[in-house]
């Protein structure tokens, strides 16, 4: 008998509808086992296989721990919570919702800031100014140190948000910010703007399946007729 897999959808919001609709379309019917807010889960049109309904973190970590074959989740999510994901998880099937821009982004007013290169200069002057680092605040900790180093700025301490994140710069807890954005009212809103080199990348819902599964040819399956009802 084929391995038992695991596939794992959002368990509300947007994203749960958005993904039932899709899975839908590509042939698989998706149901609650129990209650409405159960979170298992039947799956028809593949055999041997469950639905589990996780939060859309809860997914992202059990792909990289491997108590779930595939799941559905934001590539911001995978890449901030799997060290090296391409290695761990493909994500070769992008699912065409749930897009959201991941950004490096400061205050309006900033005039002579424009690039990460001269935000690089900032934190120099601004050590030097005021004797401490400048402040970034963020709940992409890794994607911003993986980011920032890639462009060579350094001298910056992070600030980890637990709220909204695009207030930090009014409230004072941080000069710069990296967040995501699906339009960028919220950034107007708060008088910020993103650095002309600032897009780190642009995410979306994906289907995510984690390396050891890849072999097997229910997954190629899912990925292809997911694939044509994406169009």
């Amino acid at each position: 008998m084929s391995k038992h897999l695991i596939i794992a959808l959002p368990s509300k919001g947007r994203l749960m509808e958005k993904a039932q609709s899709l899975f839908s379309k590509a042939g698989y019917e998706i149901s609650r086992i129990g209650s409405a807010r159960g979170y298992q889960g039947e799956i028809s049109g593949m055999e041997n296989a469950e639905i589990a309904f996780l939060s859309a973190g809860e997914i992202a970590q059990s792909l990289m721990d491997g108590t779930i074959d595939v799941g559905v989740t934001g590539e911001d999510l995978l890449r901030e919570t799997i060290p090296d994901a391409d290695a761990v998880v493909d994500m070769s099937v992008r699912l065409g919702f749930g897009h959201a821009d991941v950004i490096v982004a400061l205050p309006q007013c900033w005039l002579d800031v424009s690039t990460m290169a001269d935000l690089d200069e900032v934190c120099e002057t601004w050590y030097a100014r005021h004797g401490r680092r400048l402040r970034v605040a963020t709940k992409y900790l890794r994607i911003t140190r993986r980011f920032f180093a890639d462009k060579g700025v350094t001298g910056y301490r992070i600030v980890e948000s637990l709220g909204a994140t695009e207030g930090a710069p009014a409230s004072g807890t941080a000069q710069v910010i990296v967040d995501i954005t699906s339009t960028g009212s919220t950034l107007t809103a708060n008088n910020l703007k993103i650095l002309d080199d600032g897009l780190i990348f642009q995410s979306e819902a994906v289907l995510g399946v984690t390396k050891a599964a890849m072999a097997d040819p229910r997954i190629t399956e899912m990925q292809n007729r997911l694939q044509k009802a994406i169009g």
